[in-house]
């Protein structure tokens, strides 16, 4: 039980302090053989934007976490990424599914090869659950910053339109995961992927939104 209210005082304080301050995000070190480290520079950048652009105090480092690991819910937000392969054991996935269920978010980005496997691996959580594609009128596209047509494209892979899927409980997104996008290479230092300015602010701009949505809609 003591786990649980973790996540439930970090949310109150928020709420009624207006800002998150002392709140960390976390990145998620999973098995499998999958590179969680990818992106290493992306949540110190995200967190550097958000507290300058959406007056919030996230802490500037993050947490490493793993999916059996009580210390996840000290961590409103958890962050997993990767190209590769990855796998949850199941003790992993209930102690996941306990986290998400008792006010926890997950925010997944492939960062390219990740899809099948993480798409296998969160059944494994939520058996009775399927991901659903968000519409373009769903608030998290609409919080500080506005994207009218959903996910900005930030590098080609398959050349695919990019999308947003949640996993939903009681009308609560408890997970986004978005696809053929690389929000998270949009996050890295510039001189990482070289991608264009305009690129890398389209990228942060939405993950503040994501950010931003997980916690004011709680």
């Amino acid at each position: 039980m003591r786990r649980y209210l973790i996540l439930i005082t970090l949310f109150v304080a928020f709420s009624v302090n207006g800002f998150s301050q002392g709140v960390q995000l976390a990145l998620m070190k999973y098995n499998g053989g999958g590179d969680w480290y990818a992106d290493p520079t992306a949540l110190p950048n995200l967190v550097e934007f958000c507290n300058k652009n959406l007056e919030m105090d996230l802490k500037a480092d993050y947490a490493v976490v793993e999916p059996s690991g009580n210390d996840i819910f000290n961590y409103p937000f958890v962050h997993i990424t990767g190209h590769g392969n990855i796998v949850f054991s199941e003790p992993e996935a209930e102690n996941l599914r306990n986290y998400l269920l008792s006010g926890g978010f997950l925010y997944i980005d492939d960062n390219y090869g990740l899809d099948k496997y993480i798409r296998r691996e969160m059944k494994k959580v939520f058996p009775d659950k399927d991901f659903v594609e968000l519409p373009f009128d769903h608030p998290i596209y609409h919080q500080k910053y506005e994207f009218q047509q959903g996910l900005p494209k930030i590098h080609k892979h398959d050349n695919k339109p990019p999308q947003g899927f949640a996993l939903i409980h009681e009308g609560r997104v408890i997970c986004f995961y978005t696809y053929e996008t690389d929000i998270t290479d949009g996050w890295e230092d510039a001189s990482v992927h070289n991608n264009p300015p305009e690129k890398r602010l389209e990228a942060l701009k939405m993950g503040a939104n994501i950010v931003q949505y997980v916690f004011m809609n709680r």
